[in-house]
C-alpha cells in the first residue's frame, strides 16, 4: 500500500472536454458583446444615433476627443484634445434647431448662426436661418456625416479651418454628434422606433435609416399614402415602404 501512497492523484478528466478553454472564450464574446452595447458617453455627453436625437446644446466631434471650436472671428477650426473624461469647452458648444424632419440649424455661443459661404468656408456671422445656415445630417452604418448647403460634406482643411467641399463621405467628413439632452427612456414594447407614428412619418424615418452618404439629399416618394395605409391594415407595410424606396431609387439595398 506504501506504493500507492507516493503516487501523485489528479483530477480525471474526460477525452474532449476542455472547460477552461471553452469558458475562457464565452468571457472574451460576452466581454466583446458589453463593448458593444456599452454607450458612447464623454463626460456627460452622448453620440446621437439618429436626427430625431438632435436637439438642443450639441457639439460636433471631429477626431477622437476634439471638437468643432467657435472663434471670435466667425470662423471655426478644430479644438485642442480633451481627455477621455471631459467634455466640449463653451466655444465647442452649439444650440441645434430643428428647421424640417431632416435639416437642422446651428447657433454658436455668439449668438449667430453657422453656414457655408461661396467658397465652402464653415462660418458664423449670420443672424437669421437662410438656404446656407441649413444642414443635414446623414446616418449610415452606425457612422455620421453632416451636409452643408452645397450638397457637400464638411470636413478640416489643411490650414485647420472647417470647410464643405466633398461630394462624397470619406473617413475626413465622419464625425459624431454629442448631446447632453436628457435621453428618453427605451420603450419596452417590440415596436421599432421607425414604426411609430403615421405611414409618411414612418416612411421619412426608414428613408432617412436607409439613406446613402451618396444621396446628399433625403428623398421621399410624394405618391399617395392610401397605399401606405392599405398596406399597414394588411401587414405588408414594410414591402410597401421597399418598393416605393425603389422607385424613387434613394435606398441603396433597392438598387
Amino acid at each position: 500500500m506504501a506504493e500507492y501512497s507516493r503516487v501523485k492523484s489528479t483530477k480525471l478528466v474526460l477525452k474532449g472536454l476542455n472547460k477552461g478553454k471553452k469558458k475562457k472564450h464565452k468571457d472574451r464574446k460576452r466581454k466583446a458583446e458589453d463593448e458593444e452595447q456599452k454607450p458612447d458617453v464623454v463626460g456627460g455627453w452622448w453620440a446621437v444615433c439618429s436626427f430625431g436625437e438632435i436637439t438642443g446644446m450639441i457639439a460636433i466631434e471631429m477626431q477622437n476627443n476634439s471638437y468643432i471650436h467657435a472663434l471670435d472671428s466667425g470662423l471655426f477650426t478644430v479644438g485642442a484634445p480633451h481627455n477621455e473624461d471631459e467634455g466640449p469647452d463653451p466655444p465647442e458648444q452649439f444650440t441645434a434647431i430643428k428647421v424640417s424632419d431632416s435639416r437642422i440649424a446651428l447657433k454658436s455661443g455668439y449668438g449667430k448662426y453657422i453656414g457655408i459661404n461661396s467658397e465652402g468656408l464653415v462660418v458664423g456671422r449670420s443672424d437669421a436661418i437662410g438656404s446656407r445656415e441649413q444642414w443635414e445630417p446623414v446616418f449610415q452604418d452606425g457612422k455620421m456625416a453632416l451636409l452643408a448647403a452645397n450638397s457637400c460634406f464638411i470636413s478640416y482643411s489643411d490650414s485647420g479651418d472647417i470647410v464643405a467641399k466633398s461630394k462624397t463621405a470619406g473617413d475626413d467628413e465622419m464625425l459624431k454628434i454629442r448631446s447632453t439632452a436628457e435621453r428618453e427612456p427605451k420603450r419596452k414594447d417590440d415596436i421599432a422606433e421607425e414604426d411609430r407614428g403615421n405611414v409618411k412619418s414612418c416612411e421619412v424615418n426608414y428613408v432617412k435609416k436607409f439613406q446613402s452618404f451618396q444621396d446628399r439629399r433625403l428623398r421621399v416618394n410624394e405618391g399617395d399614402a392610401s397605399a401606405l395605409k392599405k398596406a399597414r391594415t394588411d401587414g405588408k407595410f414594410h414591402e410597401e415602404l421597399l418598393d416605393r424606396r425603389s422607385k424613387m431609387k434613394a435606398d441603396r439595398y433597392c438598387k
